[in-house]
């Protein structure tokens, strides 16, 4: 299995990933962390899907993409710190003035769970970030102590998984995400 990951420039691939299966929806599109709060609340069924479009088509479109063959078989989320909703939070700190990237969803299809592509795209964030010029990129998982994680609600990732990626803790947060304490991992990169 060869899996290869690239930035997000395809909608169509992009929507296959986190969008809905009614275009009326109004199903995350992976824009919590992307938007502010109140944009995300107020856009509702296919504005939803107009703003991704939007914002694929931008450089740097907001992931990457992990590719099987032809075949699109994982996302993960990631853009710099500031134009995200990580900017503004309070349960999650800043550990220093830099301009960081952040990644926050890590997404594989069903049927291609179990093969390792949460790794691929956590390292392709990475590469993806550092060709952007990034000086660090930093994650906010689950610190699940290697308890099972609901896989609906395993998109922030796991501790444990960004330590493989080479990240390191750099602080503790106030966040909790599906019972687990959420903490801030980082890799610098420069």
């Amino acid at each position: 299995m060869t899996i290869e990951v690239l930035p997000a420039t395809m909608f169509d691939d992009v929507r296959a990933m986190v969008g809905p299966k009614r275009p009326d929806a109004n199903v995350c599109w992976c824009l919590s962390y992307r938007i502010q709060s109140k944009q995300n609340s107020a856009l509702r069924g296919p504005e939803r899907g107009a703003l991704v479009k939007e914002l694929v088509g931008q450089d740097p479109p907001p992931g990457v993409l992990a590719y099987e063959g032809d075949e699109v078989v994982g996302w993960a989320g990631v853009h710099p710190r500031a134009d995200t909703s990580f900017a503004r939070n309070r349960k999650i700190p800043h550990v220093d003035d830099l301009d960081v990237w952040s990644v926050w969803c890590i997404r594989v299809r069903p049927g291609h769970r179990g093969k390792g592509i949460s790794h691929h795209l956590l390292a392709g964030a990475v590469q993806f970030a550092l060709d952007q010029g990034a000086p660090a990129i930093e994650g906010y998982p689950v610190d699940n102590h290697g308890e099972k994680v609901d896989l609906t609600m395993a998109y922030v990732g796991t501790r444990a998984l960004f330590e493989r990626g080479g990240f390191t803790q750099a602080a503790v947060t106030d966040s909790v995400h599906i019972g687990f304490p959420r903490v801030l991992m980082r890799r610098e990169l420069y």
